[in-house]
Formats: C-alpha cells, sequence, structure tokens
C-alpha cells in the first residue's frame, strides 16, 4: 500500500487531475445517496425501495434526470413531471461531500484509511443535514458509527497510528478509549449543564456523535472536536440571537459543530493539535 502511495504521489501532473476527478465524481455519487439517507432515515422509510422518486407526484426519477450535480442544474431546480422546486439541499450535499472526499484524499492519499475517512465524512454529513432539520441525530449514524469504529480500527490500526504499525488490538483499545472519552465528556457536559439551567442542555445524540467520532479518530481527536465546536456553536448561537433570528431559550442543534470539527481534525487539525501541545509542553511531548 506504501507503495501504491508513492507511485500515485509520483504520477504525472495529468494523473494526478484524473484521480482527483474521479474522487471528485465518486463523492457527488456517495451524496446523491446520502440525500437519499437524510431524508428517509428520519421518517423511517426503507433505503432501498422505492428507488428514487419525487415526493409531491411520486414519478420515479429516470437515471438521465438523477445525474450528481448535473441533473439539479439542467432540470432548472424543477421536477421534470410535475414542476415542483427541488430543494437545494440535494445539490448541496453533493457537491459538499464531493470536496470532502477530494479535500480527505488530498489530505491522506491512497492509504487504508482514507476509505474510512469517507465513511466518516459521509456519516457526519447525514447527521448534520437530519439535525438541521428534525433536530435528531439517527442511532444508524451514532450507535452504528460507534460499533463500525471500533470494528474498523481493529481492520485498518493506521486510523489510530498513522504511518506507524501497530497491532490491532492496541488500535482497538485506542477505539474504545476515544468512544468512552467522547461519551463521558459529553455526557459530564450534559448533565452539568440541565443541572445548572434546568432544562436539556444538550441531546443524548450529540453525546453519542461523539462517541462514534472517539470510535474513529480517539481520545483526542474528542478533546478537540468539543473545543472546536463550543467556540463554533458560540460564535454562531451568539450572532443569531444578536441578528434576532433566534432567541436566547431557542434550541439550536450542536451536532452539525461538532461534525464541523471533526472533519476539520480528518483535514489537518490533528497536526495543528499535536504542535499546540508540543508548544505547550516546551517540545517535551
Amino acid at each position: 500500500m506504501h507503495a501504491l502511495a508513492e507511485t500515485l504521489n509520483a504520477a504525472p501532473a495529468p494523473w494526478n487531475a484524473v484521480f482527483a476527478a474521479f474522487v471528485f465524481f465518486f463523492g457527488a455519487c456517495i451524496g446523491s445517496f446520502l440525500n437519499v439517507c437524510i431524508y428517509r432515515i428520519p421518517r423511517d422509510e426503507s433505503l432501498v425501495r422505492p428507488r428514487s422518486h419525487c415526493p409531491t407526484c411520486g414519478h420515479m426519477i429516470a437515471g438521465y434526470d438523477n445525474v450528481p450535480l448535473l441533473s439539479y442544474l439542467l432540470l432548472r431546480r424543477r421536477c421534470r413531471h410535475c414542476g415542483t422546486r427541488i430543494s437545494f439541499r440535494y445539490f448541496l450535499v453533493e457537491l459538499l461531500v464531493a470536496v470532502l472526499f477530494l479535500l480527505v484524499w488530498r489530505q491522506h492519499g491512497p492509504q487504508p484509511r482514507t476509505p474510512v475517512y469517507w465513511l466518516v465524512v459521509s456519516g457526519l454529513v447525514v447527521g448534520t443535514f437530519v439535525d438541521f432539520e428534525h433536530l435528531i441525530i439517527p442511532d444508524r449514524v451514532t450507535l452504528g458509527g460507534m460499533v463500525a469504529g471500533l470494528l474498523l480500527s481493529a481492520l485498518v490500526p493506521s486510523l489510530h497510528a498513522g504511518d506507524v504499525a501497530i497491532p490491532f488490538y492496541i488500535a482497538l483499545a485506542r477505539s474504545a478509549l476515544g468512544l468512552a472519552v467522547g461519551v463521558a465528556l459529553l455526557l459530564a457536559i450534559a448533565i452539568l449543564g440541565k443541572l445548572i439551567f434546568r432544562k436539556d442542555a444538550m441531546g443524548m445524540g450529540d453525546v453519542k456523535l461523539l462517541g462514534a467520532v472517539g470510535a474513529f479518530l480517539g481520545w483526542q481527536a474528542v478533546l478537540f472536536t468539543i473545543v472546536v465546536s463550543s467556540f463554533a456553536g458560540s460564535v454562531v448561537g451568539i450572532s443569531l440571537v444578536l441578528a434576532r433570528r433566534k432567541k436566547m431559550q431557542s434550541r439550536i442543534p450542536y451536532g452539525p459543530y461538532l461534525a464541523l470539527s471533526a472533519i476539520l481534525w480528518l483535514l489537518g487539525g490533528a497536526e495543528l493539535w499535536h504542535a499546540y501541545w508540543h508548544w505547550l509542553s516546551g517540545g517535551i511531548l
């Protein structure tokens, strides 16, 4: 695998462009499927049947009208049969996932952990858009993420060691530690918030989501995610209140900020975090 990575990294510029284009298109295709997940999972509908159809008129969507990104533009954002406007969310998710897949590829290259990171990104995108719309994070994302994080950590130990080779049981132990730290820290914050504000300050979906992040990325990613998501959520929340879009008592989804922070960790946040701790310890760490 390292030989493959070196070969691809040494490929001429045109071939690098081809690989990048393939990854982008692959991400857009995955984004198209994630749109199905975002719509159907909260409604307890099957992800397989019926196949893609207009939610207004019920017409099945032909393959030529279901090309990621392109069909949305060619159809001018409307259903071919009934003319109902298609939500911009469909185009946004396809484009977002395509870009994120490409960024993960650029950051990590053709390593065994890269497809796993794509899976993580996919779950976080689904959780984000469902949370925005329904103020819930599906158990398929959170509990499923915990189980998948443990299993894939054993199969791909480099998730918890980078390019350093470690036994699968050490990677599994680090995954379990990350899961436990994620759940414990956010659960403690949720309990403390309820005691102070006399109401639920955080949903259990957020707690389980951070546990899944820890299972895939480790305890250090959990700390990074809590710090960055708290800052981002506070800035956005205060801005919405000042803009009179929300009230102080309004419920604001926290899951999207956890997802954003975890993705930032994948895209270079880990290096920044390690550099910060190295500086903080005076070069000892």
